[in-house]
């Protein structure tokens, strides 16, 4: 018989998983997804990307608000999973949904464990300058992305990636892992848990809009960095010329001046000094604008025009 599988997930990031899932030699008896939020202008309540994929696909669907239910625990229970695969859900597990699945609960992660648990991995390695991340199926325990890894893949991080191109690239590659995986499991053969070491921990803390706005004193590298780890979302910004300006692409340059100053470049070339270096700015977007090129900004202002 096909192994009976619940998934929970949430966001864009899990659906190619969950694709995999609807492609494999098993059951999907239920999708698991956070409860509608509002979204939009309007903010009317909108499904979770999971939630459409899965109701088109004809799977059941749960939201409960939380894990810790009795009632929701019962539920779970009754769907007799054979196992529960995880991907960027948003709730805890508490130990009595781990304990249910007879294999277990997995999760696919978007880094190399120990490295990065938490919520924003693939931000916070574009964001320390990281050369490479990957994908991790853990199965999991009660401590936040400490079990042991089951199966992991590497991927480079190019020198322009940003957090969008790179969640989509870990998207297609966690389910390829979470393919591989449930292939093994469902052939009958067990994949080896290699316990996550001790050494190289590091926390990927959620990412806050605070953190967008630039902080001019620091070296143009790091500011490029964060401009790459905050698209598309929440989107750097920072004074430029007296004008609050969103960042959506930028790159170190040569250049010396007081941080903050715009600093003369070539024609049409938009930069400002940093603690170290100075950054140009490539595409801007003004308030209540459209993103345009560093050119087109510099002729706007010229021309004393607004560019909506």
């Amino acid at each position: 018989m096909p192994l009976r599988v619940v998934f929970a997930g949430t966001p864009a990031f899990a659906v190619p998983c969950l694709e995999r899932l609807l492609e494999a030699d098993v059951d999907p008896v239920a999708v698991y997804t956070q409860p509608d939020r509002p979204a939009g202008r309007g903010r009317a309540l909108a499904a979770s990307p999971v939630k459409q994929r899965a109701l088109e696909a004809g799977i059941p669907v749960r939201q409960p608000q939380t894990l810790r239910s009795p009632e929701v625990q019962e539920e779970l229970r009754r769907l007799a999973p054979d196992l529960m695969v995880v991907v960027a859900y948003g709730l805890l597990l508490p130990q009595p949904v781990l304990d249910l699945p007879r294999h277990g609960c997995w999760n696919v992660h978007a880094s190399l464990l120990p490295r990065w648990r938490g919520a924003a991995p693939i931000q916070r390695a574009i964001e320390a300058g990281d050369a490479e991340t990957g994908v991790c199926l853990m199965q999991m325990e009660r401590g936040l992305d400490t079990g042991p890894i089951l199966l992991a893949r590497r991927i480079g991080i190019a020198p322009r990636e940003t957090a969008g191109s790179l969640h989509d690239k870990l998207a297609r590659l966690g389910a390829e892992v979470l393919a591989e995986g449930i292939a093994a499991l469902a052939a009958g053969q067990t994949l080896p848990a290699r316990p996550q070491p001790a050494e190289g921990v590091v926390y990927a803390h959620k990412l806050e809009k605070s953190e967008a706005r630039l902080d001019w004193s620091q070296p143009a590298v790091v500011l490029e960095r964060k401009v790459r780890a905050l698209w598309p979302w929440p989107v750097a910004e920072a004074q430029v010329d007296g004008e609050r300006l969103r960042i959506h692409e930028a790159e170190p340059a040569e250049g010396r001046g007081r941080p903050g100053e715009r600093i003369a470049a070539g024609r049409g070339e938009l930069c400002v000094a940093c603690g170290e270096g100075a950054l140009r700015l490539l595409r801007v977007q003004r308030e209540g604008g459209r993103v345009i090129s560093a050119a087109d900004y510099l002729n706007a202002r010229r021309d004393g025009k607004r560019v909506e």
